[in-house]
This record gives structure tokens, C-alpha cells and sequence, in this order.
């Protein structure tokens, strides 16, 4: 499934494991967070939602060399960020990427995204 966004936004296709079709998973309000020049990573962020499930097994873009599902967390006081293997999407509810929870994140961006541009993602 393909959708073209502007930063503040995404593209986004859909790749996922398990019995669903792409056109069962659901993609709202997505935006990726804008970057100035020297900065290399950034989020994307977004709301998911299947009608009979699906699990999102990986990310992908062209923006960036490496793009992996996150998950933000706090431990002790601590913020922490680990890589995900999947995302399970539950029938009928809303898995919501956002700033400090689940988010897809762009590593080593090949250039800064600025406001206005298309960033593609597939999920």
C-alpha cells in the first residue's frame, strides 16, 4: 500500500507477515520529525490499525541507511530506546508510533529532511 505524505508526514507501503493483505493495515496521521544539517537520525511517526491483525516484521526507506522499529522506555529514571523484531497489530485496535513510545526510526540519513519534502517508507 502506498500513501504520499510530506515531511510532516511520509510515504508508506505496506509489508507485513501473516494472513492479512496490505490493504488491511490502516495508516493514519503519520508525520516524520524534521532534521537541520549535521543531524543523521531521525523519527517517524504514525497510527497503525488492522481489522483482523497483522505484525509489522520491518522498515525500510531510501532516506536513510537503516531504519528499525523502536520502542522508547523508561527504566530507573532512565530513558531507554531498543530495536524491535516485530510490532503486533491487534484486531481492531490502534498501535499509536509517537515521540517516547513505539516510532520507526531513520538512522544515517543520506541528506536533512526538510519541511515539505516526501520521505518513502515501507512497512
Amino acid at each position: 500500500m502506498s500513501i504520499s505524505y510530506k515531511i510532516a508526514g511520509l510515504a508508506l507501503a505496506g509489508l507485513f507477515a501473516g494472513s492479512a493483505l496490505a490493504a488491511d493495515l490502516e495508516v493514519t496521521a503519520p508525520w516524520v520529525r524534521g532534521t537541520v544539517a549535521a543531524q543523521k537520525a531521525t523519527g517517524a511517526f504514525m497510527q497503525l490499525s488492522s481489522k483482523s491483525g497483522v505484525t509489522l516484521v520491518g522498515v525500510a526507506s531510501p532516506a536513510a541507511s537503516v531504519v528499525e522499529l523502536h520502542e522508547m522506555v523508561m527504566d530507573n529514571n532512565v530513558m531507554k530506546m531498543r530495536a524491535l523484531p516485530r510490532l503486533d497489530i491487534q484486531p481492531g485496535k490502534t498501535v499509536e508510533l509517537k515521540p517516547g513510545s513505539y516510532h520507526a526510526m531513520l538512522i544515517d540519513l543520506k541528506k536533512p529532511l526538510v519541511k515539505g519534502e516526501i520521505a518513502l517508507i515501507t512497512l
